[in-house]
């Protein structure tokens, strides 16, 4: 699969330093250019290799793969790998196996390279999966998990229940909401083992478990006390943080630091999104522009990724919370889209739209960003990404 990469510039600029050495080019525009890098490596799997080093070098936005690119990648499946150019030169086993294996090795070598060679040592993704669920029908849908690059996809359940809200609790357990036993209970599900628990189990759960920062809390909202509420659950004892008797609160998440909570109430009956303090409870809004504003994400870096809908369409918008929705960022153009989930390169998001999974650049095309890239393209729904970081 291709994304299509906005450029409004190309240009290869080379110079012949005094000492004689070629000086790499750049590809785009504004603060986010792109190095170009072509790649020639040999050996059985070598097109495995090449395909999945060039598909996540170009989702990272850090590079173009291209014809006698400046960085220049060499080697053999089987040995060593090794990217050259830009006046760095980093190397990286590419050991013999099957096309999964290679694949992976591919990826390494992605995320070397956009910590070594791109402009500002954006970290890379391509080894950081994502789960999500594969929508059966309203009461049977599965968690399945797979990398970026939407290869090497995986059903991590096979219920024939409903599995919702899927969050990563740490870097091999999903948290989610089952319905194994008739009621909503909260599910702790190793990826790599397969084994389950049961990691909550309260009464009228509307919301997936999500972890704080440090991993001592753990935000959820609820309706054993009546209409669902926001609670923070820590060493056994639950604390109430919002008491609106007549609205529904949902979709928790966690400030970078652990003190706030951003979250979605119908107080005022359009869905809007506010913070709380989980120290003083003091509570303020964040959304008023559009008819609705819903499934916020924050990044660590500060910014709350979300979806507002304006003229009957959603659309993925990124805002700094100290200056609220008047000064966010509208990252995609109208459609369908939910549920944008940040990656760890304050970057790039997952989201989804109209049953099928993208990656989203928050950078815009007039500053080097790309179009939303799908996943990949396969029969059936997929929604609710959750993205490791």
């Amino acid at each position: 699969m291709t994304c299509k990469s906005v450029f409004l510039a190309c240009a290869a600029m080379a110079a012949v330093a005094a000492g004689g050495a070629t000086v790499v080019d750049v590809i785009g525009v504004g603060a986010h250019q792109k190095k170009s890098v072509s790649i020639s490596v040999t050996g059985a799997g070598a097109e495995t290799y090449s395909k999945t080093l060039k598909r996540n070098l170009e989702l990272s936005g850090c590079f173009q793969v291209v014809s006698g690119g400046a960085i220049k990648v060499t080697g053999s499946i089987g040995g060593t790998v090794t990217a050259s150019g830009a006046g760095k030169s980093l190397s990286s086993p590419a050991p013999a196996g099957d096309d999964k294996s290679i694949r992976m090795a591919a990826r390494r070598m992605s995320d070397a390279m956009c910590a070594a060679m791109s402009e500002n040592g954006q970290k890379g993704f391509a080894c950081d999966r994502i789960v999500f669920v594969s929508r059966k029908s309203p009461m049977s849908s599965e968690l399945c998990v797979c990398y970026p690059d939407g290869q090497d996809v995986r059903q991590l359940t096979s219920d024939g229940k409903a599995a919702v809200g899927p969050r990563w609790k740490n870097a091999n357990t999903v948290s989610y909401i089952g319905y194994l036993n008739g009621g909503q209970q909260i599910f702790d599900h190793d990826v790599e083992t397969g084994a389950r628990k049961l990691a909550f189990n309260l009464k009228g759960v509307s919301s997936p478990a999500v972890v704080s920062p440090d991993g001592t809390k753990v935000a959820v909202t609820a309706s054993f006390q009546g209409n669902p509420e926001l609670y923070v659950l820590s060493g056994g004892r639950y604390t109430r943080l919002t008491n609106t008797k007549t609205a529904s609160e949902g979709q928790p998440t966690w400030s970078p630091d652990g003190t706030e909570i951003a979250y979605v109430s119908d107080e005022t009956r359009h869905p809007q999104i506010y913070v709380v303090n989980v120290a003083t409870k003091a509570k303020r809004r964040l959304t008023a522009r559009g008819s609705q504003n819903v499934d916020p994400d924050w990044g660590a870096d500060g910014r709350i990724a979300y979806i507002t809908k304006r003229g009957g369409l959603a659309q993925v918008a990124v805002m700094d919370p100290r200056a609220g929705d008047s000064a966010a960022k509208l990252v995609t153009s109208p459609g369908s889209w939910e549920h944008p989930v940040w990656s760890r390169d304050g970057r790039h998001l997952v989201a989804g739209r109209d049953k099928a999974l993208f990656i989203v650049d928050s950078v815009e095309a007039s500053e080097g960003g790309d179009e939303p890239c799908q996943m990949f393209r396969a029969a059936g729904n997929w929604i609710t990404p959750s993205w490791i970081r």
